[in-house]
């Protein structure tokens, strides 16, 4: 799967081309960390983590990651406990064939541990059914039906279905085995010590000395790392028990006993989980930032000058210029009120025969809320008019403010023009809190920053009006 934060970027990829409304605007965060330093999947996760300011996108991830652990570790919990109860069961009895308990004990284990290992030879390099992802579907864990939890569900998803998830099964196959046979030996040694055992051996088909050379063979990798093993003698005399035997006998095959399920049986099987972790961590998925939408934000942050002499910057995006009809007009201001109470009069004053525009002007006011765009497109629909919609300097192209724009040049009959405002007013009384804050002597300095902003945001109200082919009133200041 991928990384936490990986997936929060993923997410907020997803959400925005799906024009989500986030906590705070993409296009302020992409513009401020085009100036700050650090590696491109750096502020990648800087900037996910800053437009989801108020942590909702990262607690439905978080909801769904934690309830799918959960579930792991209840199941891993069930089946230790199933092991334990399972070997409680089977040793209730004094004496007990060696043999017997042991292929109960490692038997089924071992033909799915050699099951798995020639599966995973056989199948390297292509993907296999999951059946994970569906016993343990998002959509099955989270209930929701707003934007944010469907995608988010859409992202586990497609992270279950990932090739690289075969590990991740297997890795939680492994767990759940090792659950099983860690129960087993906590019910071992429980028993071991609160009762005392007889061991004995026999066999219909396999003669004395097969079996004697069988439990030599068992007992050799045990008594490698410690374990008490029996010998030859203590082999001979636990042939057919049916009473108490000597207790330092029974204590030998009660290590070959402990030993032999932890060397067949959980050594094994936990250096299988350590393989299929770490090639999960090779094969992760990881985040794809050759995707269209990474390389723009990528493209825009390494955007700069290297030599002024011999760099060709590209033309900028120019809106076309604004035809003003004859007819009626409409004018609104969108978002943002004026201190020019007839702002609209320097645009549609005169056009460029000369000929005045100002009469049979409907004075919408400010278009906000979604009131007040209901109100606009119900009055468009029932008259044929030209909209002139005032835009304020400070106002953000952002993807609300362009739904609007686009939802009114839909609905206007005649067309649709802007007029972007002066913002000079804005600036002067920015300039003076921070004067006044500041103690700032040199006014030229102070404001050179803030016209660079204004700048800048003219230069993107331009690009958004000509992709959407809307003409620009250009005012003379």
């Amino acid at each position: 799967m991928l990384s936490p934060q990986d997936q929060l970027t993923e997410l907020v990829r997803t959400l925005e081309t799906e024009q989500h409304v986030f906590a705070t605007d993409p296009l302020l965060i992409t513009e401020k960390l085009q100036s700050e330093d650090g590696k491109p999947m750096q502020k990648l996760h800087r900037r996910a983590s800053r437009i989801d300011s108020n942590g909702a996108l990262a607690r439905v991830l978080g909801k769904i990651d934690g309830r799918i652990k959960g579930i792991m570790f209840v199941m891993s919990v069930v089946w230790c406990i199933s092991g334990f109860l399972g070997l409680f069961t089977l040793l209730q009895t004094n004496v007990v064939n060696f043999f017997y308990v042991l292929v109960c004990l490692l038997g089924f284990h071992s033909i799915m541990l050699l099951g798995w290992l020639l599966m995973t030879l056989i199948n390297q390099g292509k993907q296999t059914s999951n059946w994970f992802a569906s016993f343990v579907s998002p959509s099955y864990l989270i209930r929701g039906k707003d934007d944010v939890t469907k995608a988010a569900v859409d992202l586990y998803e497609c992270q279950l279905q990932h090739s690289g998830m075969r590990w991740y099964l297997g890795r939680f196959s492994h767990q759940l085995w090792l659950a099983t046979l860690t129960g087993m030996l906590l019910a071992i040694i429980f028993l071991l010590i609160v009762r005392q055992y007889s061991f004995s051996w026999e066999s219909t088909l396999l003669s004395d000395q097969a079996l004697i050379t069988l439990t030599q063979v068992l007992g050799w990798l045990p008594s490698m790392v410690g374990f008490d093993v029996p010998d030859s003698t203590a082999i001979v005399q636990s042939r057919l028990v049916t009473d108490a035997m000597p207790l330092s006998v029974a204590r030998q095959w009660a290590g070959l006993l402990v030993g032999s399920l932890l060397m067949y049986g959980i050594v094994p099987r936990a250096i299988a989980w350590a393989f299929c972790a770490l090639m999960f961590r090779r094969k992760k998925m990881r985040l794809d930032i050759k995707l269209p939408y990474y390389q723009k934000i990528l493209n825009f942050w390494q955007r700069h000058v290297v030599d002024a002499d011999d760099f060709i910057e590209a033309p900028a995006p120019i809106a076309p210029k604004a035809t003003v009809s004859a007819g009626k007009k409409l004018v609104a201001l969108l978002e943002y009120p004026s201190e020019q109470l007839n702002w609209w009069q320097s645009g549609l004053n005169t056009d460029s025969h000369g000929h005045s525009n100002v009469s049979n002007v409907e004075n919408f006011g400010i278009v906000d809320d979604r009131d007040d765009m209901a109100r606009l497109k119900t009055y468009l629909d029932s008259h044929a008019v030209q909209v002139l919609l005032g835009i304020h300097g400070k106002a953000l192209p952002d993807r609300g403010t362009l739904r609007k724009l686009d939802q009114i040049a839909n609905h206007a009959k005649h067309g649709l023009i802007v007029q972007l405002l002066n913002d000079g007013n804005i600036i002067d009384r920015a300039l003076t809190d921070h004067d006044i804050t500041n103690d700032v002597v040199d006014s030229s300095q102070s404001k050179e920053p803030l016209l660079d902003k204004q700048d800048v945001r003219y230069q993107q109200w331009q690009t958004a009006l000509s992709a959407r082919k809307i003409g620009l009133i250009n005012v003379d200041s």
